[in-house]
Parts: structure tokens; C-alpha cells; sequence
């Protein structure tokens, strides 16, 4: 339902951005006069929201708040014919929190697939997550209703995004044995790292509509998360609120 909904928001970006185009090719006028020298649109961007992945098998037991946290600066170029429409485009960091109950992650595994253990009667951390963390570079199309004050109006974006993995991860934190008893404490914490099962390139499609600063976004990732053969073809998706300015 989630992928169904995300999709349908960057389609829904779209058609907003294609009717406009309709519209405004009725109207004429002089864009010439209008200064954009000093306009805030949307120059740095600040994600966060719910992640999820598609494509997963019955061994896979995701759970709870995944989430990310992304975070862009962008240069905006508006078009000369018509400033309501423009080109962005820069660099920032994304991550990824994804959240699994009675699993652990075998990152260090010297199998060809990485392994996803469930370890409900056996010992097991209370909370425990896959941690990744991504250089991207997105490319926005942008579609404002006010071109010279941006965030006073309606704004629509479709674009791509391509990214580069710095980091990956498992934490699992508060080991318990199998009856849920705490055998370390709860602030016992084990962090494992190694990317060797994981796609190190990205490449996503994104979506934003909204208002003023504050936007609905959306983004698939087109290509899988793990590396072909070393498991499901799993695709992560993202959906969350996006504020910008500058």
C-alpha cells in the first residue's frame, strides 16, 4: 500500500507540474521585469519520515518506526522563459534506520547471501536496526505558483536522486536471552559493520508537493538494495514531510 501511495505522489507531482505547463503556456507575460536575484527557493532541504522495503521475503521481519533523515543543498536554476519552473540540483546525506524484531543480521557472514537469522528462542537484542548511510546528488524539475516568493505558494518537484553508500551497520542494543531477561543491561550496545552484501550505488525516483516550506516527498529506489545474488531484490521506499528554504 505504502509503494502504491508513493508512486502515486510522484505521479501526482507530475501531473500538477504537466497541467501547469498547459496553463501557463495560455498566458503571456513579461518575465523579464521580475527580480529573482535574492529569492529563497528552496536551497537546502531537511528530510524525515517512514522507510520501508518491497520486495522482502518471510524471513525478513522488519517491525516498527524505520525512518531516515536526509539532509540537501541545492542550487536553483529558474528557467528564463518562465520562472515558475526551474531546474535544482546539488549534493547532502541520506540514512536509513531500518528496524527488525527477533532478527539478526550476519553483515560478516562468509556465505554468498547475507543471512537474516531469526533468533526468537535464542538470545537477541530488544532493539535492533540496519543503519546505512548514502552521499546522493538529486535533480530536481520544480514547479512554483508565486516565482518570486516561492514560499508563499504552491510548489510541485519530480526528480532523481543518485547516491553512493559511505556506511552501513547493524546496532543492536539490551541483549536478552531467551526468556527476555536482560543479560547485559539495557545500555549494552553492539555495533557491527561491513558492506560487502550491500549495493554501494543508488539510484531513486522522487516526488514533493506542498506548500510554502513544508512538503509531502516521496522516493523508490529503483535499484535493489543488495548486491545481485546475495539475496532478495529488495527496494527500499521512503515517505515523509520535507522542510526547505534559503
Amino acid at each position: 500500500i505504502m509503494k502504491k501511495l508513493i508512486l502515486a505522489l510522484i505521479l501526482f507531482s507530475s501531473s500538477v507540474i504537466t497541467h501547469a505547463q498547459k496553463s501557463d503556456a495560455k498566458i503571456k507575460k513579461d518575465f523579464s521585469t521580475i527580480d529573482l536575484s535574492n529569492r529563497a527557493n528552496d536551497h537546502f532541504m531537511l528530510q524525515y519520515g517512514i522507510d520501508g522495503w518491497s520486495g522482502t521475503n518471510d524471513s525478513i521481519n522488519t517491525s516498527g518506526f524505520s525512518r531516515h533523515f536526509n539532509f540537501y543543498l541545492l542550487f536553483d536554476k529558474p528557467f528564463k522563459t518562465n520562472p515558475k519552473y526551474s531546474l535544482a540540483y546539488g549534493l547532502g546525506l541520506g540514512s536509513a534506520n531500518i528496524f527488525f524484531s527477533n532478527t539478526y543480521i550476519d553483515l560478516k557472514s562468509t556465505t554468498t547471501t547475507l543471512p537474516f537469522k531469526n533468533v526468537a528462542s535464542s538470545d537477541r537484542f530488544n532493539k535492533y536496526k540496519l543503519t546505512t548511510l548514502f552521499l546522493e546528488a538529486p535533480i530536481e524539475f520544480r514547479y512554483v505558483s508565486n516565482p518570486v516568493q516561492p514560499d508563499k505558494g504552491m510548489k510541485a518537484a519530480i526528480g532523481i536522486k543518485a547516491g553512493t553508500l559511505l556506511s552501513a551497520h547493524t546496532k543492536g542494543k539490551d541483549l536478552t536471552d531467551s526468556t527476555g531477561q536482560s543479560i547485559y543491561g539495557g545500555t549494552y550496545i553492539s555495533k557491527e559493520y561491513n558492506r560487502r552484501f550491500l549495493n554501494t550505488a543508488r539510484f531513486a525516483v522522487t516526488g514533493r508537493i506542498g506548500l510554502g516550506n513544508i512538503s509531502l516527498d516521496g522516493s523508490y529506489q529503483v535499484t535493489g538494495f543488495l548486491k545481485q545474488g546475495t539475496g532478495p531484490i529488495i527496494r527500499p521506499w521512503a515517505f515523509g514531510l520535507t522542510l526547505s528554504g534559503l
